[in-house]
Formats: structure tokens, C-alpha cells, sequence
């Protein structure tokens, strides 16, 4: 479930409001990715509209709509696992702009934050972990709640 700092910031920003046919679909979309519908990160998915979020200078990806109206989405995931050789559970959350990224963990629900150089050597042979561990604690730290 979603923390009530972010469940209220959400509300006064106006992000809330999916209806019930676009619900279906984003539904699916996390389904076909493997996300749980019953944790944070379904939530905060299923609860958002629109397409990113910026904040800290930052761009998140609402990952259902970018798997339903764009193959951007498709093409960080490839480009996560072929390109940077990160495992398959890590789901790209945003394109990775300067080199510079956030990756959801499907299996565990952290979220890491990799840049390309000793970021991800590390991250590669176990020494960097994921900041965040779990997906309430980021969402904390990005829109600054």
C-alpha cells in the first residue's frame, strides 16, 4: 500500500483519476510485467495518471502507460538487460537520460539508482545495493514528502 503522505500528495496534485476501462488496461500492463496488482508499485501506477513525474530533476515513468501507447518502455527494459546486463527482475523507471537512472526490483520491491561507470561495476560485482528498500520509500524521497 501506497504511505499516506503520498496517498495525500496525489490527491492535492490532481493524479488520481483513472477510470474504470483505463483501469483495466494498466491492470494488464503490470500483469504482462510481472508486478503484483496488490503492491506499491501497482498502486502507484494503477493511481497516477499521465504519462511522468518530475521531480529532484528527475523523470518517472507511469510504466502502464508507457507499455500501452509507446515501445519506449520496451526499449529501456531490452536496453537495462542487454545493454547494462542488469538482471531481469529490474524494471527501468525511467530512460535512463545522462547515463542516469532509477530500476524497480520486481522480485524484492527495491528500487536502485545506477549511473553508467563504477555506479554500475559495482552494482555488477555486489557492492552497490539499491538505496531504496521498498518502492513507499522512494516514492518518499522523490517527490520530497
Amino acid at each position: 500500500m501506497l504511505s499516506e503522505k503520498i496517498k495525500s500528495l496525489f490527491s492535492q496534485k490532481g493524479y488520481v483519476s483513472l477510470d474504470k476501462e483505463e483501469k483495466a488496461s494498466y491492470e494488464k500492463a503490470l500483469i504482462d510485467l510481472g508486478i503484483p496488482l496488490g503492491s506499491s508499485f501497482a498502486e502507484f501506477n494503477l493511481s497516477t495518471v499521465g504519462p511522468t513525474f518530475a521531480e529532484r530533476g528527475y523523470e518517472l515513468y507511469n510504466v502502464c502507460w508507457f507499455k500501452i501507447y509507446s515501445t519506449d518502455l520496451d526499449y529501456a527494459i531490452e536496453s537495462a538487460h542487454d545493454n547494462l546486463q542488469l538482471p531481469d527482475e529490474y524494471l527501468p523507471l525511467d530512460s535512463f537520460e545522462a547515463e542516469e537512472g532509477f530500476f524497480y526490483n520486481r522480485n524484492t520491491g527495491e528500487v536502485l539508482k545506477l549511473s553508467i561507470g563504477q555506479d554500475l561495476k559495482d552494482f555488477q560485482s555486489g557492492a552497490l545495493r539499491p538505496q531504496w528498500k521498498d518502492f513507499n520509500s522512494f516514492l518518499e524521497w522523490f517527490f520530497n514528502v
